[in-house]
């Protein structure tokens, strides 16, 4: 179970940064963004409140709660992200995407709740 939960984490904290990075430094995302109606004070917020998450997720000394509390954050990011990209009439495969994104993240928190019991 720890190799699961380890694999699911550095899956979805790379995806974190990676899209944390293209918000902050990618202009074909900054302009994506903006299409999407989001100021960019929020899109600097995601960006810097995802590499929070992955600090929090993958830091092992984090108390649960803590953890608890990032996986909440990412999973309202992945939720914000198929209600925008709906609305913005966005291929389907985007969304298809952030509902795989959500499954390797419940299974991250899933397991991290099975190794810790």
């Amino acid at each position: 179970m720890k190799n699961a939960y380890w694999t699911t984490t550095i899956l979805t904290s790379l995806f974190l940064l990676w899209s944390a990075y293209t918000y902050i430094f990618s202009k074909a995302t900054i302009e994506g963004v903006r299409e999407l109606g989001f100021p960019d004070h929020f899109r600097i917020q995601l960006g810097i409140l995802k590499v929070i998450a992955v600090l929090i997720l993958l830091i092992p000394q984090i108390p649960i709660q803590y953890k608890e509390w990032a996986y909440s954050g990412v999973f309202l990011f992945f939720i914000t992200a198929i209600v925008a990209h709906t609305a913005h009439k966005d291929p389907i495969v985007i969304t298809l995407i952030n509902i795989l994104l959500i499954a390797i993240t419940f299974y991250s928190n899933y397991s991290l709740h099975k190794i810790t019991h």
